[in-house]
């Protein structure tokens, strides 16, 4: 089944929520975002980079690393009453006006 942001944001409110600690502040959230997006890195790194990883390293899944970093995104923006939808509605929109022309558009096929 595929859920909305709306529902994944609910899904982790609820999650987090459930504990007497609720959200980390947001300066540890953005600490925990730059750990999981190195985690997630790590693994590019490995699989597609130079550096490979020890053979004492384990190994994660892109799908896993990438979810942890979703996941703390997701906190950060509901500690913060961002809706990440309307995060991203607006981005896009600003990146179909101010870069409209930056980059060579596809043709269409008819």
């Amino acid at each position: 089944m595929t859920k909305t942001m709306e529902q994944l944001q609910q899904d982790v409110d609820t999650y987090i929520t459930g504990f007497k600690e609720g959200y980390f502040p947001p300066m540890e959230l953005i600490a925990r975002l730059t750990e999981e997006l190195g985690e997630l890195s790590r693994e590019v790194q490995d699989r597609y980079g130079m550096k490979k990883k020890k053979s004492t390293e384990a190994v994660r899944t892109l799908e896993e690393e990438t979810g942890d970093l979703l996941f703390v995104l997701i906190c950060f923006a509901n500690s913060q009453q961002i809706d990440l939808s309307e995060a991203l509605d607006t981005v896009l929109t600003k990146f179909n006006t101010r870069d409209k022309d930056r980059w060579t558009k596809k043709e269409e096929k008819e």
